[in-house]
């Protein structure tokens, strides 16, 4: 005879599984860490977004300052001036018309463009093209020289200065300004009303001509020298150094 065995009555424990409470409680924690890492994430993206672009801009001055000591590019006539480049404005924000490593016929000024996504152009909606706003000084490059006797002025050496502006921040829509540089966290697309330059610094061209005279003025006024204070530096006889007149009793 088959005996029929009765199972043991199913019971659930209360151990297994989440309640709500615990459910709703988890998802409180995970937000509120979210929450807080979140803004860490978008600020660290941020940076290297910034510094991507800088690099891109340290690259495009490079390329530029090699083109000129080369001798494959020449500075725009309308650069050269006995004006140093932190007492040159900012370009305006307005429509490119630039080929690749050529000057810009708009906006009207020393403006110089780096293609850097390969299409032959620089144009306001591209996020590697850069625009090079140049300045070559001379101090006896004054007022009132023909193009080409200032071009003779640039063969005894120049200090040349550079701001590198994002194309796409000629748009039209904002104030290009000088004399500081684009903050390395900006945030999203990384343009404002007063954009800054990604990079802006000068550097010394010297040629075959270049006496010791002269880039000891060049170097001089770089590092702040004034005009007046020149010839007491950096007096040379025959193109050999002399020392500078002593100020000591």
């Amino acid at each position: 005879m088959i005996t029929i065995k009765k199972l043991p009555p199913f019971t659930t424990s209360s151990q297994s599984g989440f309640t709500i409470i615990e459910s709703l409680v988890a998802i409180i924690v995970v937000g509120i860490l979210a929450t807080a890492i979140a803004p860490v994430i978008a600020l660290s993206v941020a940076n290297r977004v910034q510094a991507r672009r800088v690099e891109i801009a340290a690259d495009a001055a490079k390329l530029y300052v090699q083109g000129i000591r080369s001798g494959t590019i020449e500075p725009a006539v309308s650069s050269i001036n006995d004006t140093r480049l932190n007492a040159i404005a900012a370009p305006t924000s307005a429509a490119l018309t630039c080929d690749n490593q050529d000057y810009c016929t708009a906006p009207p000024a020393n403006l110089f463009c780096i293609d850097g996504d390969g299409d032959g152009a620089c144009t306001n909606n591209s996020l590697k093209d850069m625009i090079i706003q140049s300045a070559a000084y001379h101090p006896g490059a004054i007022a009132g020289l023909t193009d080409a006797e200032r071009r003779e002025k640039l063969d005894e050496g120049y200090l040349l200065g550079m701001r590198v502006y994002r194309a796409d921040a000629f748009d039209g829509n904002r104030t290009l300004v000088a004399g500081q540089v684009a903050a390395s966290s900006t945030g999203g697309t990384g343009l404002r009303a007063q954009q800054a330059p990604l990079l802006e610094m000068t550097t010394e061209v010297v040629t075959g001509n270049t006496t010791f005279g002269e880039l000891c003025a060049s170097i001089f006024l770089a590092n702040g020298g004034t005009l007046a204070n020149v010839t007491s530096e950096c007096s040379t006889t025959g193109g050999t150094p002399t020392p500078s007149p002593s100020t000591s009793p």
